[in-house]
């Protein structure tokens, strides 16, 4: 907007007394006077505006309280009703839009300062929210914003039609949404403008914006009214665009290399494909217990049984479980599945998943990521978990006996100064070698992968669904692609072999129930129970159709799941997943 950027007010105006001047009823002149550039010189000394530290109330957005919230909403009533009591409708219908403000920002660039176009050829229509606004004499100046940009809005009150003017000053606040329009006009300043010819009130607004100063800064509530977040931090909403180039980038990659998107059920009879705790319903017609699914996996691989050879499905999952800056009950992933191929086919599809999709967003592979250059060219680099451990603990897990005890003593001899009392409890809980292995890499290795790497060949007891490896007893082909310390996509060589899957998954469910079982401690003598583990407390069921499935028939496959949260977190360099998921899950309101 041309001149000053921000509508200011002087604090004698914010006090709540004087609500009614602040919002245009009752005064002559309805909007606040604030000076254009043009006229800045000339009339500096009687609008002196308030230093930064006496800086009190700057415009219609400014409500530090719910008295004061409250009175301004009392205030936008009253103009509806005006409007209605003049025969103005202030929740319109309809609107009918030439152009929107990033289209004329771009077809009139190289318009000169001070140049007109008033023929019919150059008359425009565009609508969108009114987020500032000022006015002297005859002239008013507006910002409207539309989802692609902000122009602004040159009303001249001989140019508008009978009381329109009046109306503009009284009954527009910020926060409208207006429909405006008029000819182009570049003004001295160079600002790009729509001059008004007539205006129309779609949305009236009843509740100020944030301050224009200090925008919307507490994080509890820009995550808890997202829409008040958008509209204040334009940024936020950009956030949102570059995931919808995320989700049409990855489904453009998978479908080019014959990858068919299919549907499966939220609901499910038994939740599996992961570990994890799920959400339980009820459905009342059938008198059954079901479970929001934990995974997409199970069902996609039901298609492959039925005769799909490249499936895929974009959707989101459910996990009854914590809440952290990387984790959210509800959360989106692509899962995959290619028949006659093994995993070293999926860690090429994760690299051009992601490789495409930074570029689609960021146009290069070099981005930023909290302080940190991550470099995405190709190929990255694939290592062993066993390696690895090796290479930060010094220990060689390939060289340990088959005894759990002494296999925790040299872990912990290795590793353990300084080593905190919850991890050394994890260390020590551990029920098997593969879980110890897995343990260690989760302490010591995850965080220090920054750069993309692929961790391959997991231990069996943590990869239930996983191909025994065709080299390495004791080992599934099995990968995991770490950026930045975070897992960001998982995949096997996928288990055929319907005995063994049984074999596994009730070996699963033996393992879940004893530490289950093993969750709930008993006071001596008063039969009470404390240090309950509530993630360890839900019920696991096998999912026997899965197992009936495999036994007609799975072709060799492989399949990945990518979370597609956490990639939107890495290419627009958000710190928390709830910065990207539009409406996250938050603790009750106090």
């Amino acid at each position: 907007m041309e001149g000053l950027k921000v509508w200011r007010l002087s604090s004698s105006i914010a006090r709540p007394s004087n609500l009614r001047q602040l919002f245009g009823l009752g005064t002559s002149s309805g909007l606040v006077r604030c000076l254009d550039n043009g006229a800045a010189a000339a009339n500096a000394t009687n609008t002196r505006l308030p230093s930064r530290n006496r800086r009190a109330s700057t415009s219609t957005s400014t409500s530090t309280n719910t008295s004061d919230r409250e009175a301004v909403r009392a205030i936008r009533l009253k103009k509806v009703e005006q409007l209605r009591s003049k025969g103005t409708e202030p929740y319109g219908y309809k609107w009918d839009r030439s152009h929107s403000a990033k289209e004329l920002q771009e077809i009139y660039k190289d318009l000169n300062n001070g140049e007109e176009l008033d023929s019919e050829s150059h008359h425009v229509s565009i609508a969108g929210r009114i987020v500032a606004r000022r006015a002297f004499g005859k002239l008013a100046f507006l910002t409207l914003r539309d989802d692609s940009g902000t122009i602004q809005l040159y009303c001249e009150k001989e140019r508008l039609l009978n009381d329109q003017f009046e109306q503009l000053k009284t009954l527009v606040d910020i926060g409208d949404i207006l429909g405006a329009s008029g000819s182009i006009k570049r003004t001295e300043k160079g600002e790009l403008s729509v001059k008004v010819d007539s205006f129309s009130i779609l949305t009236k607004s009843l509740l100020p914006l944030p301050d224009k100063f200090h925008g919307l800064t507490d994080i509890d509530k820009r995550y808890r009214q997202r829409y008040v977040d958008m509209i204040a931090n334009p940024e936020v909403a950009d956030i949102f665009r570059k995931r919808a180039k995320i989700m049409r980038e990855i489904r453009k990659t998978v479908e080019s290399r014959g990858f068919v998107e299919v549907e499966t059920p939220v609901l499910q009879g038994a939740a599996g494909g992961a570990e994890a705790r799920p959400f339980v319903t009820y459905h009342n017609s059938l008198g059954r217990d079901l479970y929001l699914r934990i995974a997409t996996e199970l069902h996609l691989k039901r298609m492959l049984v039925g005769g799909f050879e490249k499936v895929y499905e974009i959707g989101r999952i459910f996990r009854n479980e914590g809440i952290s800056t990387r984790h959210n009950p509800e959360f989106t992933t692509i899962e995959m599945y290619e028949a006659y191929s093994d995993y070293q086919s999926m860690m090429d599809m994760a690299e051009e998943i992601v490789t495409q999709c930074a570029l689609e967003v960021n146009g290069r592979l070099t981005i930023d990521y909290q302080g940190t250059e991550i470099q995405l060219q190709r190929p990255w680099r694939r290592e062993t978990m066993h390696n690895l451990v090796k290479e930060v603990t010094g220990v060689d897990f390939t060289e340990l006996e088959d005894d759990l005890k002494v296999a925790k003593d040299v872990v912990l001899k290795a590793v353990g100064l300084g080593l905190d009392s919850k991890d050394k409890s994890s260390i020590e809980a551990c029920p098997s070698l593969g879980h110890l292995l897995n343990e260690v890499f989760e302490i010591f290795v995850e965080p220090k992968l920054l750069q993309p790497t692929f961790v391959l060949d997991y231990p069996i007891e943590i990869s239930p669904l996983a191909k025994p490896h065709r080299r390495h007893a004791g080992l599934t082909e099995r990968f995991e692609l770490f950026i930045c310390g975070r897992e960001l996509a998982n995949a096997f060589s996928e288990l055929t072999d319907p005995l063994d899957q049984r074999a596994r998954l009730e070996e699963q469910v033996r393992q879940h129930n004893k530490k289950r079982a093993e969750a709930v401690s008993v006071t001596d003598g008063t039969g009470e129970q404390k240090n309950i583990d509530e993630d360890s407390m839900y019920e696991v069921t096998l999912d026997d159709d899965f197992l009936t499935a495999l036994e007609y028939g799975m072709p060799p496959a492989s399949g990945m799941g990518l979370g597609i949260d956490r990639l939107v977190m890495l290419l627009t360099d958000s710190a928390s997943i709830r910065d990207v998921i539009a409406f996250p899950v938050l603790k009750i309101s106090q």
